[in-house]
């Protein structure tokens, strides 16, 4: 039954004895059968656009570990290319994208009607989850936040400080407000999609809105945020919104109320005991050990993992990383934490 999964029992507001578990990048380059299933799909897009494999690598974690929760595989960047932006991936440096920074680039972009062509693959993936997950593990959908897409739209790559976007964002407000709202309302047919075929859950990871301050995060970290949820909600109001801001600082207080996602996840540079007080107050956290754990292991791991726990255990608490894991990090330490969660 929906209704005893650990993670939608958090998500409604339950406190739990032992808060449910998984961690953000829980299928990736950590695990050695990802790494063999990767090399068979030839390479990362190819992966991401084959059902079978996508569902093969996002079982992998759950088959090993027992996460409380899957999430589909995919990649946030999967939006600009339904839009009709050229992907491709540089093997050691990551996505590079056609830019757009003129009215003319934006002109080339199709239109949101367009984008399930190009995206049905990945439907198909989380509709084959949907039957082949254990009946106690949650499926989670996911996109990036308008933000966070504009940003690589705009730049064509990523960047460390953002700041082509910032810079059209000052330069050609018309542009890239309008940029944001055609990603708005492709983020919001495309989450509306993967719950239709099946995603209990859905995600919406804002990676760069900790480079937003003042007015410019109100606008266009939690503004977009607000507008899909409102609309997710209003088509399907029995799915949870997660809403990840990353690197919000004190922006996280009243972040759920402001936008009406059901729970805030948590990057690891915030106090937990901090967060207990002043974020979860407002409902369901979820975070927020640093991934660096996951390489270094030890004594810290479990005393790190311990307070976390300790500290959102008087509220509805989703344990996870501040982050997603990381390529060099040891399948053995995340079962210490996995053992330290569920085993005090």
């Amino acid at each position: 039954m929906a209704e005893q999964k650990k993670l939608l029992r958090a998500l409604a507001g339950e406190t739990q004895d032992v808060p449910p578990i998984w961690m953000m990048r829980q299928a990736g380059r950590y695990l050695p059968e990802y790494r063999a299933t990767r090399a068979e799909a030839g390479d990362f897009l190819s992966l991401c656009y084959n059902p079978e494999l996508a569902t093969e690598v996002t079982l992998q974690p759950i088959r090993r570990y027992g996460f409380d929760a899957a999430i589909l595989f995919a990649d946030i960047l999967l939006i600009p290319q339904a839009l009709g932006a050229d992907l491709w991936f540089v093997t050691g440096e990551g996505p590079r994208l056609s830019t757009i920074t003129t009215e003319a680039d934006f002109a080339k972009l199709g239109p949101v009607s367009d984008i399930h062509e190009t995206l049905s693959p990945i439907y198909e993936t989380v509709r084959l989850l949907s039957s082949a997950l254990p009946s106690e593990t949650t499926l989670i959908g996911f996109a990036g936040a308008p933000w966070t897409v504009a940003t690589y739209m705009i730049a064509g790559r990523g960047t460390p400080d953002q700041g082509p976007a910032h810079l059209l964002r000052q330069e050609n407000n018309p542009l890239f407000e309008t940029l944001l709202a055609r990603i708005t309302e492709a983020t919001i047919e495309y989450l509306s999609m993967q719950i239709q075929a099946g995603a209990e859950v859905v995600k919406i990871f804002d990676s760069w809105a900790g480079s937003l301050s003042g007015d410019a995060f109100e606008k266009y970290a939690l503004e977009p945020c607000r507008q899909i949820t409102s609309e997710l909600k209003q088509r399907h109001p029995e799915v949870p919104v997660i809403g990840f801001p990353r690197e919000a600082g004190g922006k996280y207080v009243g972040f759920a109320k402001a936008t009406g996602v059901d729970c805030v996840a948590l990057d690891n540079s915030v106090d937990p005991e901090w967060a207990a007080a002043h974020v979860q107050v407002d409902g369901c956290v979820q975070g927020n050990l640093a991934s660096r754990h996951m390489v270094t292991g030890g004594q810290e791991l479990v005393d790190d993992t311990r307070r976390i726990v300790s500290a959102f255990g008087k509220g509805p608490h989703i344990f996870n990383l501040g982050h997603g894991i990381t390529p060099d990090a040891s399948p053995d330490n995340v079962q210490l934490m996995i053992d330290t969660v569920r085993g005090g």
